[in-house]
């Protein structure tokens, strides 16, 4: 009978170059792998930095396609754009954690070996993350991005404030004067969110979170609505030009008019979860909360 862990054979590997402790990183990965029966596999930016004896395939795309685990060497930001790249496809990827808070990227390199050999173990478990979709309306243009952690419509260099109007589901919600707006996923509340005041949630809530960006009336206070909601958000300011982010990526500029429909996107991402990981215990180690082991 076939277990989860005999689906795991072929293993790609991605690493940041800026992020990244170097070739010695990726080959002693590759060894440990090797020696568990795993072929290993990678792109040619990765192969650049000098992997040698790793099977290189022609593009990171045919390397997505290609194996069954990718692990993502860097920080949040490299899990983030590989896990748009990869979405809806059937592979799962797993951080290995080579830049610095490292809410994704759950595994620190000096556990690599401790880690890795949970996965011949099966000592891991497979974890589902919702991504969200943004249908940005100028005019008569139109353009979809897809976003893990978030999007968030922010006021462009003035220093002025915004002015939006945000709908839930076809129903006015209100009308924003405020620095910008979150919307962001159960992943992404870590994230920007979390520093802009909006409220930690567990990944595994089907929630999205409404999190303004100072606002000018006190009252406003972040909104939780259900995953399924479709949040539309109208620019109403006439002088003043915002910006559209996904995943802390530029992705527009907006002017008076231009809307923004912000809805569950039907593809998602897979993320490993090793024997011992939790999304709690992550909490207290990385913000020292009683409990915790460092």
């Amino acid at each position: 009978m076939k277990t989860l862990a005999d689906s795991i054979r072929r293993v790609g590997l991605v690493a940041n170059p800026e992020k990244t402790h170097g070739p010695l990183l990726l080959r002693r990965t590759a060894r440990m792998l090797r020696g568990m029966r795993r072929t290993v596999h990678c792109d040619p930016d990765t192969a650049s930095l000098g992997a040698e004896g790793i099977e290189v395939a022609r593009s990171f795309d045919d390397l997505a396609r290609s194996v069954d685990l990718l692990l993502v060497f860097g920080g949040d930001g490299t899990m983030l754009r590989i896990a748009r790249q990869v979405a809806g496809l059937p592979v799962t990827i797993l951080g290995i954690n080579t830049g610095t808070l490292g809410f994704l990227t759950s595994v620190s390199p000096k556990h690599l070996a401790e880690s890795l050999r949970k996965i011949p173990a099966g000592k891991f478990t497979l974890d589902e993350r919702a991504l969200l979709e943004a249908t940005i309306q100028r005019g008569r243009e139109k353009s979809v991005q897809i976003a893990l952690n978030d999007f968030v419509l922010s006021r462009g260099l003035a220093s002025r404030l915004i002015e939006v109007e945000v709908e839930v589901n076809d129903e006015l919600l209100t009308r924003y004067r405020c620095d910008g707006l979150i919307t962001c996923s159960p992943t992404g509340s870590t994230a920007y969110s979390l520093a802009a005041g909006g409220g930690i949630v567990s990944p595994d809530a089907e929630v999205l979170t409404l999190t303004p960006i100072c606002p000018h009336t006190l009252s406003i206070r972040p909104l939780v609505l259900s995953l399924g909601s479709t949040v539309r958000v109208k620019l109403l300011s006439t002088r003043l030009l915002a910006t559209l982010a996904g995943d802390g990526q530029q992705l527009s500029e907006l002017s008076a008019g231009d809307t923004v429909t912000i809805r569950r996107s039907q593809r998602s991402v897979r993320l490993l979860r090793l024997e011992g990981a939790s999304f709690f215990g992550t909490l207290r180690q990385k913000f020292g909360w009683s409990g915790s082991n460092v």
